[in-house]
């Protein structure tokens, strides 16, 4: 079976997820483009997509009989009705994170989905699908005895002057928020974040860097070091210590050079290279599972304590205290 695709928001991720369906990935097909831009949306179907029908409005995209399944990869206050959308339309649908710019929307769309009775929502937490993470996840949960603490880094060479001290939580540390819950299989249960010394790279309105304390409901202490100006390259670190032993994420694949009387290993710049194959494997999945009616990986209820986690996390920053995370009770559809 063919799944055929619908994507709302054709900049760059849209794009790039329409390449992967059209070019790189079996069993799907874009049938169907939107975004608020008309004239990105067509440039996407001439490039990539010229069978696909070009829609003023998502909602009529996501109504149109011949589509399957809805990929959101529009602006993030988009995502909430689009979702509840194809959700009233009983179609899966991939939402690129956020899941909803408040955890107030990302709760009314996980009560949609319980009361529709089944998964139809996945959020573009990618992390999930990196080669890296999913060997670091076997060994924690087969050969390091029980983790009792997390060392892990979020290092980007610069970042805007648009970026601002919250972005730090709600753009950078929200993928660490989503996959040290999976490695670990545990909650939240309160937020703390320290600030540094500052960087003189860092702009007048940003502090930077900054350190995130998180602990768990099994009482696991992690630390993330937030640094978007560390000049270097794009570096993501993750140490797991358990009661036998620590677990690091693998490095990229990287030639070992040797020359000038140096050892050198590259270090990328861009977070589009460090992830570029958890992308493809994602939508696999979404597709696989979009075919059969129903959605996998990562849930709105993940997307949903995302969110509450991430607006603790702000709260830290700006109270300097430790923030109480409180969950209600998880919905049956996602035990």
């Amino acid at each position: 079976m063919t799944v055929r695709i619908g994507v709302i928001g054709t900049g760059m991720i849209g794009r790039d997820h329409t390449r992967r369906m059209q070019q790189v990935l079996a069993g799907a097909q874009v049938v169907a483009l939107s975004d608020y831009n008309p004239d990105a949306a067509r440039a996407v179907q001439k490039d990539l997509a010229p069978d696909a029908k070009v829609y003023d409005r998502g909602e009529d995209l996501i109504a149109a009989p011949d589509v399957d399944a809805v990929l959101v990869c529009s602006t993030g206050s988009t995502h909430e009705p689009y979702v509840l959308a194809a959700i009233a339309a009983g179609k899966p649908v991939f939402c690129e994170k956020p899941l909803a710019t408040t955890a107030e929307g990302a709760l009314r769309i996980v009560e949609a989905e319980a009361a529709h009775g089944s998964r139809l929502v996945q959020v573009g937490f990618m992390r999930r699908y990196d080669a890296g993470y999913r060997m670091l996840k076997q060994v924690v949960d087969n050969d390091i005895g029980t983790p009792l603490m997390v060392h892990a880094a979020h290092r980007n060479p610069t970042v805007p002057d648009t970026y601002g001290t919250p972005m730090a939580i709600h753009d950078t540390l929200i993928h660490e928020i989503d996959v040290l819950r999976w490695l670990l299989d545990d909650d939240y249960v309160s937020a703390q974040v320290v600030f540094p010394r500052k960087s003189s790279h860092a702009h007048s309105a940003l502090r930077d860097p900054q350190v995130v304390l998180l602990e768990t409901a099994k009482g696991i202490r992690i630390d993330v070091e937030i640094f978007v100006n560390c000049r270097y390259g794009y570096d993501i670190q993750c140490q797991i210590v358990g009661e036998e032993g620590l677990a690091n994420l693998p490095e990229p694949m990287s030639i070992t050079l040797r020359k000038q009387a140096h050892l050198q290993n590259e270090i990328l710049m861009d977070w589009k290279d460090r992830f570029i194959d958890s992308y493809d494997v994602e939508l696999a999945d979404f597709i696989k599972a979009a075919a059969q009616g129903t959605a996998a990986g990562p849930t709105a209820w993940d997307g949903y304590v995302a969110a509450i986690t991430s607006d603790a996390c702000v709260q830290a920053q700006e109270s300097g205290q430790i923030v109480p995370i409180t969950l209600p009770a998880r919905p049956a559809l996602y035990d």
